[in-house]
């Protein structure tokens, strides 16, 4: 499971507080242009013969600018699914519901002037055959302001009456909203800009302010068919929002599908009910005395608890009855410590037969026992996340038995019962597998005492010697379709040999005991190594064994057979395709591999 995830908006402070004046900044009274906003000639006589109705619909303005707001369009190039970014720090577990993140969602939203995609749906305006100010084609205004950052779009509205009008045909075609909200006049700012954009249907915010009922009752006013709203908070700023007010927020929106917030450790209970909510997040959950779940559409869920002791939320209950008002769920994703067997035989009896996706993190009591539940009652599951859990090889044994022809995402972290052989045996039975996590499964309990980190007498005796041997394992993996692999912390592996020609991402963090000599890696297609943590020596020979990778790639554009296959010979520079084989080249030159050392 990635450590998590899962990048939202990097602006300073300072940007967000140029927007807030902007909108505040009352421009003096000036006099007009003297010429056309349309046309561009003088205005004196002149009667304009271009229509100046003009109701574009889509905008877009990419966050390549450092800005605190972003407006995009729905009318857009397409794109990637949205994957849930990384939204925590690296002690907290990432989401496994979205680890399928191999495309990163592009956040620019450029679009090609030659799109066969009218960014004026539903009008018959032609935009280049309309003039504003300056003789500038509108069409051309469009596509330069939809790019700047919104402290930009709010100076252009300042130059005159004809970029006044684009701007605001901007805001108010916006359908997508990410905002950086301030630590100071945060209620005001939020409603400045959210009236403004009276289309819009996504919202994003970053908070470095405190979040209360207040603020919701902002946005449900201003923003009437809101369908996706996500709030993230920053390290100084507090949810202060109640269940109740939570409930009644869902209840009020009809069109609401998905609703994501962090910092829900005041929510104390809610009771959320709604036809249209399909996906919901909510972290840092905290001693919950109730859970109600009326939402018979909804298909993921992702539920993270404070890693407090003295937490009581009654977990049996909560997903029992989230099984029973929930029959469509796809995606589940649970991480709490008070997770057990219990919970998962709650989970398994109720039947939820779209199932496609498991989650359960950090449940240091679910053991084989539960695997075998999950197994008999789901076995169309295409990822299985039990990062935390105290399953062992015999665990793995019937997840392969029962979900060889389905699984692509295993993730196995922080599992100390699992060895090598389970590992070993779950990449030759599972051949549909592109995702393995397996950090700080085989780990070396004495590695903190090891030789090595002793700057005394290096003898040690005989017997001991043979016992830290003896602890030591080997890892051997062919696996066609393998993409990711992850070993973080496996300081108990001193032997490592990988076959996976699809292979692309490698995570060999802190493997402290692995030997040069003994590491072997046929992976053509690796683009990153993490080594962080390793031994000089082993860094060298991964560099290495890459670089002779990536140069017998290189040569194979080198050399041509003859027509009748005698013999192979480098081909004079006039026989070969010159075209195809630069295409060639600059595909291995994009997928030369990094070897990322902290």
């Amino acid at each position: 499971m990635h450590h998590h995830p899962q990048p939202h908006i990097s602006t300073p402070a300072s940007a967000s507080f140029a927007a807030t004046a902007a909108f505040d900044f009352k421009p003096a009274k000036r006099r007009g242009s003297y010429n056309c906003g349309r046309c561009g000639l003088p205005k004196k006589g002149h009667v304009c013969h271009l229509n100046s109705s003009t109701n574009p619909t889509s905008i877009s303005t990419p966050t390549s600018s450092p800005s605190a707001v972003t407006v995009e369009n729905s009318s857009s190039a397409s794109r990637p699914p949205h994957a849930p970014p990384i939204r925590q720090s690296y002690t907290h577990l990432r989401r496994a519901l979205s680890f399928d993140d191999i495309e990163t969602r592009a956040d620019s939203t450029e679009r090609d002037l030659d799109d066969s995609d009218s960014p004026y749906p539903g009008t018959d305006l032609d935009p280049d055959n309309e003039m504003v100010s300056g003789g500038l084609p509108a069409g051309c205004l469009w596509e330069v302001l939809r790019r700047l950052p919104p402290a930009g779009l709010l100076a252009a509205a300042s130059v005159c009456k004809g970029w006044r009008e684009t701007t605001k045909r901007l805001w108010r075609a916006a359908e997508e909203l990410r905002l950086m909200v301030p630590p100071r006049g945060q209620l005001r700012f939020i409603g400045s800009v959210l009236k403004k954009c009276p289309s819009l249907v996504r919202l994003s915010l970053k908070m470095e302010s405190d979040v209360d009922a207040t603020m919701l009752a902002c946005i449900a006013f201003s923003c009437p068919n809101l369908e996706s709203m996500e709030i993230s908070t920053s390290n100084t700023a507090v949810n202060r929002i109640t269940g109740d007010e939570l409930g009644r927020f869902v209840a009020d929106k009809r069109c609401l599908t998905s609703l994501k917030m962090e910092g829900c450790s005041n929510l104390g209970g809610f009771v959320l009910s709604s036809s249209s909510l399909s996906t919901l997040w909510l972290s840092d959950l905290y001693s919950l005395s109730k859970m109600v779940f009326n939402c018979p559409n909804l298909k993921e869920v992702s539920l993270e608890f404070s890693r407090q002791e003295n937490d009581t939320t009654d977990l049996t209950t909560m997903v029992d009855a989230m099984g029973r008002s929930c029959p469509r769920l796809q995606n589940i994703h649970i991480a709490s410590v008070r997770l057990s067997h219990a919970v998962v035989l709650s989970l398994t009896a109720a039947n939820l037969r779209g199932l496609r996706m498991l989650s359960l993190v950090l449940g240091s009591e679910i053991t084989d026992a539960s695997v075998a539940a999950i197994a008999s009652s789901y076995s169309k599951l295409e990822l299985l996340d039990l990062s935390g859990s105290s399953i062992s090889d015999s665990g793995i044994g019937m997840i392969c038995n029962v979900l060889p022809n389905t699984l692509s995402r295993l993730l196995l972290a922080l599992c100390p019962n699992i060895t090598s052989s389970g590992i070993q045996f779950a990449t030759a039975q599972l051949p549909l597998l592109e995702l393995m996590d397996c950090g700080m499964t085989v780990c070396d309990p004495d590695s903190q005492n090891s030789p090595c980190d002793e700057s005394g007498d290096n003898e040690l005796p005989n017997a001991l010697n043979n016992k830290l041997h003896l602890m030591y394992q080997k890892l051997i993996i062919k696996h066609s379709r393998l993409k990711k692999l992850s070993l973080w912390g496996c300081s108990g592996l001193d032997a490592l040999c990988l076959s996976c020609p699809e292979l692309d991402d490698l995570n060999l963090n802190s493997c402290k005991n692995l030997h040069p000599e003994r590491l072997l890696l046929q992976c053509p297609s690796l683009q990153n190594v993490h080594a962080s943590g390793c031994q000089e020596s082993l860094i060298g020979a991964i560099k290495s064994q890459v670089s002779d990778s990536m140069a017998s790639l290189e040569n194979q554009f080198q050399c041509k057979r003859l027509a009748d296959g005698s013999k192979r010979v480098r081909a004079p520079d006039c026989l070969s395709q010159e075209a195809s084989d630069d295409k060639k080249r600059r595909k291995v030159a994009e997928q030369q591999c990094k070897v990322l050392v902290d």
